[in-house]
């Protein structure tokens, strides 16, 4: 389990949903260099998943996200 420090807040869009949740990212660590490494999906905690315009659909302690199917990621609070 990462510790706090090391958990980083994204928001991540794709073509159906806005996804709010951390991702294990290390200080000073870049979310462009996590993406490069990540292999068919990367893990999300404390995942909040909305339509993109719209309602909250589910929230799950944690979610894989298929890389494939994401179009932006931002890191930072949501």
């Amino acid at each position: 389990m990462a510790t706090e420090e090391a958990k980083t807040k994204v928001t991540i869009l794709t073509g159906t949903y806005r996804i709010k949740g951390h991702i294990d990212l290390l200080p000073g660590a870049r979310v462009t260099d996590y993406m490069t490494e990540a292999k068919g999906f990367i893990a999300v905690t404390d995942a909040e998943v909305w339509e993109v315009v719209g309602r909250q659909v589910f929230t799950a302690p944690f979610i894989n996200i298929n890389r494939d199917h994401i179009q932006i990621i931002a890191p930072g609070s949501h």
